[in-house]
């Protein structure tokens, strides 16, 4: 007999703040009447950590205590055992997310290495011979906006062979100036990040040039800390040679999950930072790395 379970929230975009209530309802969908052994509903916000394999073996111990932090957790009985009618049986559920003791709900996150997830589960208990029906559905969680105004604090930048770090041959470069600004790298999240950029001169021909956002996470213990840095999205501004003394616009919006405002807890670390990426025709990459702040208002 095909039964249909599933989980729907009232709120299309799927987003809570903390001390509001996550109602819905579990929708059931079955052609003939249907027995069950209880269905019951369980709301959990976890954070998980992962180390990454480089760090493996350098921090064994911390390896071992890289467990899951229990934000909230809630289970309701929603119907105890019984009938369901055939058609379709709609149960509504209400949950309010607060927390208990001195936990925080952070932001939700889906990172690499940090993962901060609030989930719904419906499960459905049947008779031996049928089996448990089970149901997934993750919610959305913002954090409070901050009540302090963001003053944007613009940021200035040239790029010249002598302002390049971790260069060897510094001599073998070809000459070029590059300026630029962004707007502010106190960012909100919600907001694009602007600026712009100019080729003022360069003696090799310009192949690209690039925004790359990056997530830098950092998990640790007592036994040590593991701090990786991966790539988000990377956003093309410019093709080609493009025309010396033109100013090229930055803008890049910070897609939701992958970003939330900047985090420091004593288990984990979340920042972010952009890089401006020029590509040469000869292929020297020139970076310029700014560190980000991101927060919501």
């Amino acid at each position: 007999m095909s039964v249909t379970l599933d989980i729907r929230l009232k709120r299309a975009n799927k987003v809570y703040h903390e001390g509001e209530v996550v109602a819905g309802v579990i929708l059931l969908v079955c052609k003939e009447a249907l027995q069950h052994h209880g269905i019951s509903l369980n709301m959990e916000g976890l954070v998980n950590l992962q180390l990454s394999s480089k760090s493996v073996g350098v921090f064994e111990a911390f390896y071992n205590s890289v467990k899951p932090i229990q934000l909230i957790s809630s289970n309701v009985e929603v119907a105890k055992a019984g009938k369901v009618p055939a058609g379709k049986t709609e149960i509504p559920f209400e949950f309010p997310l607060n927390t208990k003791g001195n936990k925080v709900l952070y932001e939700t996150y889906h990172g690499v290495f940090v993962n901060i997830q609030y989930t719904l589960r419906c499960d459905m208990k049947r008779s031996l011979l049928a089996k448990d029906l089970s149901r997934n559905c993750e919610f959305i969680v913002h954090c409070q906006p901050q009540k302090a105004k963001v003053v944007p604090t613009p940021v200035n930048f040239t790029i010249t062979p002598d302002t390049l770090q971790n260069t060897r041959e510094r001599t073998s470069l070809p000459k070029f100036l590059i300026r630029g600004h962004l707007d502010a790298t106190n960012c909100v999240i919600s907001q694009p990040l602007t600026g712009e950029v100019v080729v003022e001169n360069s003696d090799v021909p310009i192949k690209s040039i690039e925004l790359q956002l990056v997530r830098v996470e950092t998990c640790g213990c007592a036994e040590g800390y593991a701090r990786d840095a991966t790539e988000i999205q990377n956003i093309q501004i410019a093709e080609g040679d493009v025309c010396h003394s033109l100013s090229i616009p930055i803008y890049m919006v910070f897609p939701r999950l992958f970003t939330c405002p900047t985090l420091e807890t004593t288990n984990f670390k979340v920042e972010f930072e952009v890089n401006i990426v020029i590509v040469l025709h000869d292929d020297h990459l020139i970076t310029e790395n700014f560190p980000l702040k991101l927060c919501r208002v």
